[in-house]
């Protein structure tokens, strides 16, 4: 057995030391024509995946964040919490189920689901951003009576006849954006947990994906940015489909390549697209910086839908 002490991974620091000061140079200005043409822009930005959970990745995603901010973009972050919830549900016992990409939350469900995403991740999000340099403030749909929701009527795929009672899950009824364009002309990031409510003051869980879509509509972004945990929308061979337009991913909806957790996740970035959002992407938040990748170069890191 080798008595060597492994190999320490090498830092950034030693990662870039190859390149000459003339390339990184040149790296930076290749940024100018991007940073010029979105300065003073929305962006919205869904956080999930392994992006949020690798320690390693979640720096990344704040210092890609800060820097947009500062180069004068305005990021605003809706995050999920998939993982996170799951956890939290099988500390009390309890298995998450699905329908339709959708989870069924019944009222106990909703109380842990609060607790992760209003309480543990966005504020880990937000200190996260706030350590890279920003500053960060987290929002719920009740914050700025944001997101007003009513119970979602989830009609079965195959027979719309039939309808899923998939409990405290919400439907956006409206978004009042006023909150968030504040905080934006202040210098501040505003963290979205997509939670919503109801007329009666009851709580609702909200798909983030849709969240996020809707979001991005109201505010008029300019791009909407999704990270995932697969290089983009895939076809049945497995190959990246860079460049998608809606007619195309009608198609795909029709003979079964999109499916299951991708279904909100592309019909929310089709509505958006719909909409007047000039771009939505599909991109891989495991790829570090994928996000400054996606946005200022010309390399695409993930999948594009455009709206013809």
């Amino acid at each position: 057995m080798s008595t060597e002490p492994p190999a320490a991974a090498p830092s950034t620091e030693a990662d870039l030391a190859h390149i000459s000061p003339r390339d990184k140079a040149e790296i930076l200005a290749q940024a100018l024509p991007y940073i010029r043409k979105f300065h003073g822009k929305t962006i919205v930005i869904k956080y999930g995946g392994n992006a949020m959970t690798d320690p390693g990745l979640q720096q990344d995603f704040a210092e890609d964040v800060v820097l947009l901010k500062l180069v004068g973009m305005n990021p605003v972050v809706v995050h999920g919490g998939g993982p996170q919830i799951d956890e939290a549900l099988a500390k009390v016992g309890k298995k998450g189920t699905f329908i339709q990409g959708m989870r069924v939350t019944d009222a106990e469900t909703m109380e842990v689901v609060e607790w992760v995403l209003a309480g543990q991740v966005q504020q880990d999000l937000v200190g996260l951003i706030n350590v890279a340099g920003g500053k960060a403030v987290g929002l719920t749909g009740r914050d700025g009576g944001l997101i007003r929701a009513r119970k979602l009527k989830m009609l079965d795929k195959d027979d719309p006849s039939k309808e899923h009672d998939v409990g405290q899950v919400g439907q956006i009824e409206t978004i009042d954006p006023s909150v968030v364009k504040a905080l934006q002309d202040d210098q501040f990031i505003p963290v979205i947990s997509p939670l919503g409510f109801g007329e009666n003051n009851e709580n609702y869980n909200i798909n983030a994906d849709v969240v996020a879509g809707k979001l991005a509509e109201v505010l008029k972004a300019e791009k909407l940015v999704l990270l995932t945990n697969t290089p983009g929308v895939l076809d049945k061979t497995g190959k990246l489909l860079t460049d998608l337009s809606a007619r195309e991913i009608d198609e795909l909806f029709a003979d079964g390549t999109i499916s299951g957790g991708m279904l909100p996740k592309i019909a929310s970035s089709l509505d958006a697209a719909k909409s007047g959002v000039n771009s939505v992407h599909i991109i891989d938040g495991r790829v570090p910086h994928s996000m400054l990748l996606e946005i200022l170069t010309e390399q695409a890191y993930g999948t594009m839908i455009r709206s013809h």
